[in-house]
Protein backbone atom coordinates (compact mmCIF):
# COMPACT_ATOMS: atom_id res chain seq x y z
CA UNK A 1 0.00 0.00 0.00
CA UNK A 2 1.07 3.52 -0.64
CA UNK A 3 1.88 5.14 2.22
CA UNK A 4 -0.60 7.79 3.72
CA UNK A 5 -0.06 11.40 2.45
CA UNK A 6 -2.13 13.27 5.50
CA UNK A 7 -3.26 11.89 9.06
CA UNK A 8 -6.23 10.81 9.47
CA UNK A 9 -7.91 11.49 12.60
CA UNK A 10 -11.72 10.20 13.39
CA UNK A 11 -13.81 12.58 15.00
CA UNK A 12 -14.28 10.60 17.83
CA UNK A 13 -12.05 8.60 19.90
CA UNK A 14 -13.15 5.23 19.68
CA UNK A 15 -11.21 4.90 16.12
CA UNK A 16 -13.98 2.78 15.35
CA UNK A 17 -15.88 3.40 11.68
CA UNK A 18 -18.76 2.16 9.76
CA UNK A 19 -17.82 3.07 5.53
CA UNK A 20 -20.88 3.26 3.58
CA UNK A 21 -19.47 2.00 0.22
CA UNK A 22 -21.14 2.22 -2.64
CA UNK A 23 -18.84 0.14 -5.41
CA UNK A 24 -14.96 -1.02 -4.94
CA UNK A 25 -13.50 1.99 -7.30
CA UNK A 26 -14.84 4.55 -4.92
CA UNK A 27 -13.89 2.98 -2.04
CA UNK A 28 -10.51 1.74 -2.65
CA UNK A 29 -8.54 4.54 -2.03
CA UNK A 30 -10.56 5.44 1.59
CA UNK A 31 -9.90 1.53 2.26
CA UNK A 32 -6.29 1.91 1.97
CA UNK A 33 -5.90 5.00 3.31
CA UNK A 34 -8.06 4.31 6.47
CA UNK A 35 -6.08 1.09 7.06
CA UNK A 36 -2.91 2.28 6.53
CA UNK A 37 -3.98 4.80 9.15
CA UNK A 38 -4.91 2.29 11.52
CA UNK A 39 -8.18 2.61 11.74
CA UNK A 40 -10.75 0.20 12.43
CA UNK A 41 -13.48 -0.12 10.52
CA UNK A 42 -16.33 -2.27 8.44
CA UNK A 43 -17.70 -2.11 4.95
CA UNK A 44 -21.61 -1.23 4.78
CA UNK A 45 -22.70 -2.13 1.53
CA UNK A 46 -26.61 -0.77 1.30
CA UNK A 47 -27.33 0.34 -2.28
CA UNK A 48 -30.50 -0.26 -3.94
CA UNK A 49 -30.59 1.82 -6.14
CA UNK A 50 -27.73 -0.21 -8.47
CA UNK A 51 -29.76 -1.07 -11.38
CA UNK A 52 -30.03 -3.97 -12.98
CA UNK A 53 -29.61 -6.31 -10.33
CA UNK A 54 -27.21 -8.03 -12.48
CA UNK A 55 -25.28 -4.83 -12.24
CA UNK A 56 -25.76 -4.68 -8.09
CA UNK A 57 -24.19 -8.13 -7.75
CA UNK A 58 -21.52 -7.00 -10.03
CA UNK A 59 -20.30 -4.34 -7.80
CA UNK A 60 -21.02 -5.59 -4.79
CA UNK A 61 -19.18 -8.62 -5.92
CA UNK A 62 -15.59 -6.78 -6.42
CA UNK A 63 -16.25 -4.27 -2.74
CA UNK A 64 -16.19 -7.89 -0.98
CA UNK A 65 -12.81 -8.74 -3.10
CA UNK A 66 -11.29 -6.08 -2.41
CA UNK A 67 -12.57 -5.85 1.16
CA UNK A 68 -11.26 -9.60 1.46
CA UNK A 69 -8.30 -8.51 0.33
CA UNK A 70 -7.63 -6.28 2.76
CA UNK A 71 -8.97 -8.34 5.57
CA UNK A 72 -11.69 -5.84 6.22
CA UNK A 73 -15.37 -7.03 7.68
CA UNK A 74 -17.79 -6.18 5.00
CA UNK A 75 -21.53 -5.89 6.00
CA UNK A 76 -24.21 -6.96 2.78
CA UNK A 77 -27.48 -5.33 3.74
CA UNK A 78 -30.63 -6.02 1.72
CA UNK A 79 -31.05 -4.98 -2.12
CA UNK A 80 -34.83 -3.82 -0.93
CA UNK A 81 -35.08 -2.23 -4.25
CA UNK A 82 -38.54 -1.81 -4.46
CA UNK A 83 -38.41 0.35 -1.71
CA UNK A 84 -36.14 2.55 -3.81
CA UNK A 85 -38.67 3.34 -6.65
CA UNK A 86 -41.14 4.21 -3.79
CA UNK A 87 -39.14 6.71 -2.12
CA UNK A 88 -38.18 8.57 -5.37
CA UNK A 89 -41.64 7.98 -7.06
CA UNK A 90 -42.19 11.51 -8.74
CA UNK A 91 -38.43 12.58 -9.33
CA UNK A 92 -38.20 10.03 -12.36
CA UNK A 93 -36.65 13.42 -14.36
CA UNK A 94 -34.92 15.47 -11.69
CA UNK A 95 -31.15 15.91 -13.18
CA UNK A 96 -28.35 14.00 -11.33
CA UNK A 97 -27.22 16.01 -8.09
CA UNK A 98 -31.11 17.06 -7.96
CA UNK A 99 -33.65 16.22 -5.86
CA UNK A 100 -33.66 12.40 -6.45
CA UNK A 101 -29.85 12.18 -5.16
CA UNK A 102 -31.03 13.58 -2.31
CA UNK A 103 -33.75 10.81 -1.49
CA UNK A 104 -31.10 8.42 -2.73
CA UNK A 105 -28.76 9.39 -0.01
CA UNK A 106 -30.62 10.23 2.33
CA UNK A 107 -32.11 6.44 2.06
CA UNK A 108 -29.01 4.85 2.62
CA UNK A 109 -27.46 6.71 4.71
CA UNK A 110 -30.46 6.41 7.40
CA UNK A 111 -30.18 2.54 6.99
CA UNK A 112 -26.30 3.16 7.51
CA UNK A 113 -27.07 5.17 9.97
CA UNK A 114 -29.28 2.78 11.68
CA UNK A 115 -26.81 0.03 11.67
CA UNK A 116 -23.87 2.04 13.35
CA UNK A 117 -26.67 2.68 16.37
CA UNK A 118 -27.43 -1.19 16.52
CA UNK A 119 -24.40 -2.09 15.95
CA UNK A 120 -22.10 -0.11 18.64
CA UNK A 121 -20.50 2.60 16.00
CA UNK A 122 -20.00 6.01 16.92
CA UNK A 123 -19.01 6.97 13.35
CA UNK A 124 -20.17 6.53 10.36
CA UNK A 125 -19.05 8.22 6.48
CA UNK A 126 -19.00 7.61 2.73
CA UNK A 127 -16.80 6.98 -0.11
CA UNK A 128 -19.38 8.74 -2.21
CA UNK A 129 -17.79 12.09 -1.79
CA UNK A 130 -14.73 10.99 -3.62
CA UNK A 131 -16.07 11.21 -6.58
CA UNK A 132 -16.05 14.64 -9.00
CA UNK A 133 -19.50 14.09 -10.41
CA UNK A 134 -21.04 14.51 -6.96
CA UNK A 135 -21.91 17.18 -4.45
CA UNK A 136 -20.13 16.79 -1.75
CA UNK A 137 -22.26 19.35 0.50
CA UNK A 138 -25.01 17.63 -0.74
CA UNK A 139 -23.73 14.65 0.84
CA UNK A 140 -22.63 15.40 3.77
CA UNK A 141 -25.84 17.25 4.63
CA UNK A 142 -26.87 14.07 3.98
CA UNK A 143 -25.29 12.67 6.33
CA UNK A 144 -25.28 14.54 8.88
CA UNK A 145 -29.72 14.15 8.81
CA UNK A 146 -28.92 11.05 9.09
CA UNK A 147 -26.80 10.64 12.04
CA UNK A 148 -28.70 13.41 13.85
CA UNK A 149 -31.31 11.53 15.96
CA UNK A 150 -28.86 9.75 17.09
CA UNK A 151 -27.18 11.37 20.26
CA UNK A 152 -24.09 9.59 20.20
CA UNK A 153 -23.54 8.62 16.28
CA UNK A 154 -21.52 11.17 14.54
CA UNK A 155 -21.24 11.59 10.21
CA UNK A 156 -17.51 12.07 9.20
CA UNK A 157 -17.09 14.59 6.91
CA UNK A 158 -13.81 14.08 5.55
CA UNK A 159 -12.94 15.42 2.01
CA UNK A 160 -11.37 12.15 0.63
CA UNK A 161 -10.50 14.13 -2.70
CA UNK A 162 -7.81 15.78 -0.29
CA UNK A 163 -4.28 14.87 -1.36
CA UNK A 164 -4.98 13.67 -4.57
CA UNK A 165 -7.52 10.75 -3.38
CA UNK A 166 -9.77 11.10 -6.56
CA UNK A 167 -6.42 10.62 -8.48
CA UNK A 168 -5.18 7.47 -6.54
CA UNK A 169 -8.92 5.93 -6.77
CA UNK A 170 -8.46 6.11 -10.69
CA UNK A 171 -4.96 4.17 -10.12
CA UNK A 172 -6.56 1.90 -7.66
CA UNK A 173 -8.94 0.59 -9.69
CA UNK A 174 -6.56 0.26 -12.68
CA UNK A 175 -4.13 -1.78 -10.00
CA UNK A 176 -6.99 -3.83 -9.24
CA UNK A 177 -8.60 -4.50 -12.17
CA UNK A 178 -11.96 -3.59 -10.70
CA UNK A 179 -15.38 -3.65 -13.17
CA UNK A 180 -15.46 -0.06 -14.84
CA UNK A 181 -19.05 1.35 -13.57
CA UNK A 182 -20.60 3.80 -16.62
CA UNK A 183 -22.81 5.44 -14.88
CA UNK A 184 -23.41 6.37 -11.52
CA UNK A 185 -26.00 3.02 -10.65
CA UNK A 186 -30.33 3.86 -10.85
CA UNK A 187 -32.34 2.98 -13.74
CA UNK A 188 -32.75 7.11 -14.80
CA UNK A 189 -29.07 7.22 -14.77
CA UNK A 190 -28.95 4.43 -17.00
CA UNK A 191 -31.43 6.16 -19.35
CA UNK A 192 -29.65 9.35 -19.26
CA UNK A 193 -26.23 8.18 -20.14
CA UNK A 194 -27.65 5.87 -22.75
CA UNK A 195 -30.09 8.94 -24.17
CA UNK A 196 -26.50 11.55 -24.28
CA UNK A 197 -24.47 8.07 -25.68
CA UNK A 198 -27.24 7.62 -28.26
CA UNK A 199 -26.98 11.93 -28.98
CA UNK A 200 -23.20 11.00 -29.59
CA UNK A 201 -22.98 8.15 -31.64
CA UNK A 202 -21.97 6.04 -28.89
CA UNK A 203 -23.23 2.33 -28.44
CA UNK A 204 -25.23 1.74 -25.59
CA UNK A 205 -24.12 0.56 -21.89
CA UNK A 206 -23.07 -3.16 -21.89
CA UNK A 207 -23.72 -3.84 -18.36
CA UNK A 208 -20.80 -6.54 -16.92
CA UNK A 209 -18.17 -6.12 -19.86
CA UNK A 210 -15.93 -2.82 -18.97
CA UNK A 211 -13.17 -3.35 -16.42
CA UNK A 212 -9.95 -0.63 -15.44
CA UNK A 213 -7.01 -2.01 -17.12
Amino acid sequence: MAKEAIVLETPTSSNHVLLHSCCAPCSGDVMERMANAGIEFTIFFYNPNIHPKKEYLIRKEENIRFAEKLGVPFIDADYDVRNWFDRVKGLEWEPERGERCTECFDMRFERTALYAHEHGFDTFTSCLGISRWKNMDQINDCGLRAAAPYPNLNYWTFNWRKKGGASRMVEIAKRERFYQQEYCGCAYSLRDTNTWRQKNGREPIEIGVQYYE
